[in-house]
């Protein structure tokens, strides 16, 4: 039973005189990539850190154009597939995993849950838990500038704070780039780190505060409270770090600053810019851990011989005419994905590919777009170091829970766990 000590307490009385018109705990998962690094050295150079990388589009694939009818490693190709024909030994195709209990509040909510395996999205009493990202940015998000970064070709994202806060994901390639690779002047410096000194001000009023509050609450508030305080105590420190950052210089690409893609339907082109602006933050150890939403829209995307909206032609019910205008616009996701496996490939790192050091998932919460199922999800894991070049199917009916891939990538980052939401297990089969 939770006895309170006094009157019931006004929900700003904490902030009263700290600076701050609201301050609440999800604000503190989801301030964002300004963190900072808990040591400011820099990782040696002959050491080359493990990435992730997680890639969502949210109006699936269709599956005959993707999945093989073989299993193992002889598999013959599909037309999804011959698009990364060249990366065929560096990459995964996984059918058979699913998280539990996906049904929503509308046919496209199993998008909030793809990183978290959270069930039942969005209908009553739901709240999201942490996603896998945010779960590896805890443990390694401060070796980096930014401790994860949320990508989006509309602006939301895959990415959840603890608090069950979705984080806004960031859509535009100019702003990625200035935010990676341009340092403000003298005058932008200065406001920031003023910015970062006024956080640590108010936290500071704030944890006063509460350490007065604190006798007058009942053990569970305490036990809240204490909750909410180390995530003060966290953010704070991530704060002091986030001021070395600001002082450092950015690293130096060779990359002119991107025009954003002015045509608005022009989805590919989009992707593609955002792709490279991935690599590059991924090339530069600017962060770690990336989340990609590759979002569909209500409208005709810029692609030849495609007339029709996409979100209608992912509810193609079958009809022949939709599937092959369906398959011009997701051979071409499949095409620029393979440009951004080859630039991983590409790009040497201590003798090795950039690729072998990045584990990268790709695919879709969605198993049948057009049945709004959420069973059989179609993925491909590439990269990471994996032993790859196969096609393993999992039971269609029986899913293998996917949170227990997920659960295997955090592991692989470092993060000191044996459970991540839905899992059984760590790992999964096929993968190794």
């Amino acid at each position: 039973m939770n006895i309170s000590k006094s009157k019931r307490l006004s929900r700003r009385h904490l902030l009263r005189g700290a600076g701050a018109v609201a301050f609440s705990l999800p604000m503190l998962d989801a301030m964002g990539p300004t963190f900072g690094q808990r040591v400011l050295a820099a990782t040696p150079s002959d050491v080359s850190p493990k990435r992730f990388v997680a890639m969502c589009a949210t109006l699936g694939f269709h599956g005959p154009h993707l999945f093989p009818t073989t299993e193992g490693r002889d598999y013959e190709s599909t037309p999804y597939l011959k698009q990364l024909s060249e990366n065929r030994d560096h990459f995964t195709v996984l059918s058979g995993l699913s998280h539990p209990e996906q049904q929503g509040n509308n046919g496209h909510a199993s998008e909030m849950t793809w990183l978290t395996s959270a069930q039942r999205p969005g209908l009553a009493g739901f709240r999201n838990s942490i996603s896998v990202d945010q779960l590896i940015a805890q443990q390694v998000g401060l070796e980096t500038r930014y401790p994860y970064l949320a990508v989006s070709t509309s602006g939301r994202s895959m990415s959840w704070t603890a608090g069950g806060v979705e984080i806004p994901g960031i859509s535009s390639p100019a702003k990625m780039f200035k935010a990676l690779f341009v340092r403000g002047s003298e005058k932008e410096v200065k406001a920031e780190i003023a910015n970062l000194r006024r956080g640590r001000s108010i936290l500071d009023t704030v944890g006063a505060r509460a350490k007065t509050l604190s006798e007058r609450l009942g053990l569970r508030d305490q036990d809240k409270l204490e909750e909410y305080l180390t995530a003060v105590r966290e953010l704070e420190s991530r704060l002091q770090q986030s001021e070395g950052w600001v002082q450092r210089p950015k690293p130096k690409v060779d990359a002119e600053l991107p025009q954003d893609i002015a045509a608005k339907n022009d989805a590919i082109a989009k992707q593609r810019l955002l792709y490279d602006m991935i690599a590059l933050a991924i090339q530069t150890d600017s962060t770690r851990t990336i989340t990609y939403q590759l979002s569909g829209m209500n409208a005709v995307p810029v692609v030849p011989g495609v007339k029709s909206d996409w979100h209608g032609l992912s509810h193609h019910g079958k009809d022949p005419e939709k599937i092959d205008e369906l398959k011009k616009i997701e051979s071409a996701e499949f095409t620029v994905f393979n440009e951004f496996l080859n630039k991983l490939k590409t790009i040497q790192e201590n003798g090795s590919p950039l690729l072998d050091h990045t584990a990268i998932l790709f695919g879709s919460n969605l198993g049948n777009a057009s049945a709004h199922d959420w069973h059989n999800l179609p993925l491909i894991v590439a990269g990471g170091g994996f032993k790859h070049g196969s096609y393993v199917a999992h039971d269609a009916k029986a899913n293998t829970p996917l949170a227990n891939l997920l659960l295997a990538m955090a592991q692989r980052m470092g993060v000191d766990t044996d459970q991540f939401g839905s899992s059984t297990a760590a790992g999964i089969r096929g993968l190794a």
